[in-house]
């Protein structure tokens, strides 16, 4: 890594603390001078772009989108014009391919002499305890990117492993009066399904139907910049509850114990992993393009 750019300080710390000798730099990417940019970090190889990614999602509601927020994506021609490196990476939501002007962006990669490649990735194929979707647009100026990523081999992980042991947080009685009755109604959907005394979660928000609860035994769903989990477990005297904590969190996203994240809130660390991409997944994708086994050398 060579350097970073992102208008969120919590991002930018926590890049700067796992990356201490990269050029990061805090601000809009439309007010950065690139050729400045370049002079810090030399030659670039790889672009790794994950443009604003609100206003492409349902998360967002039916809230009105905001195109000059979308239309940063657009950025990407102008740091891959700029930077020249031979590979870039976009990753979004797969909600960014409706877009206006997505037809546009791969256009403006395209006359730069990038041959490009979509795929729509799960994260829990690719060793991730997390059900996570998105979007990779991947481009190499020398050859055609791979039709297709091989998937991991073997069973998914679930969210159940990536729990902390039992007694490691504060939990409360689930039925309690302050507790809302919307919780409570959640809670026992999963009961009447698993049984009386069995643990699982609590998911907050969502339209896939599945009751306001997961099992333990799948992958997570997925990791928002919001909480969203809450942890149901049969106590001595009934059933107590938590929230999921920012370390289960992480692992849920696949960052190793030697992930530092930057000194904040709890909801700064959740926004900024709720915002994240899944390293082994990225991992896969750049491994795709630059293996050198089966990608010559530049000339």
């Amino acid at each position: 890594m060579v350097g970073a750019i992102d208008m969120c300080a919590t991002a930018t710390a926590t890049y700067k603390a796992n990356f201490p000798d990269v050029h990061v730099v805090t601000g809009r990417l439309e007010e950065v001078a690139i050729a400045t940019f370049k002079e810090k970090v030399g030659e670039v190889d790889i672009l790794l772009a994950s443009p604003e990614c609100r206003n492409h999602t349902c998360a967002k509601g039916s809230a009105p989108r905001d195109e000059a927020s979308r239309a940063t994506a657009m950025q990407v021609i102008e740091y891959a014009r700029e930077l020249g490196p031979r590979w870039l990476v976009l990753e979004n939501v797969v909600y960014m391919r409706p877009w206006s002007r997505y037809p546009e962006l791969k256009h403006g990669l395209e006359e730069l002499g990038y041959q490009l490649k979509e795929y729509t990735l799960d994260a829990s194929d690719y060793g991730v305890a997390q059900k996570r979707r998105r979007l990779f647009l991947v481009g190499d100026k020398a050859r055609q990117p791979a039709q297709e990523l091989a998937k991991r081999l073997g069973r998914r992980k679930s969210a159940k492993s990536i729990l902390d042991k039992p007694g490691t947080w504060k939990t409360s009685p689930l039925r309690i009066a302050r507790r809302a009755e919307a919780t409570i109604q959640r809670a026992e959907r999963g009961f009447r399904t698993l049984g009386d005394e069995a643990s699982f979660l609590l998911v907050y928000y969502g339209s896939d139907g599945s009751g306001g609860w997961q099992r333990l035994d799948r992958p997570l769903r997925t990791v928002t910049t919001v909480d969203r989990f809450a942890l149901v477990e049969h106590g001595a005297d009934g059933p107590t509850m938590r929230m999921l904590q920012v370390p289960e969190l992480k692992r849920a996203m696949g960052f190793g114990d030697d992930f530092q994240l930057a000194e904040g809130t709890r909801r700064d660390k959740i926004r900024l992993l709720g915002n994240g991409v899944c390293p082994p997944v990225m991992e896969r994708v750049v491994r795709s393009l630059t293996d050198r086994r089966t990608i010559p050398a530049r000339s």
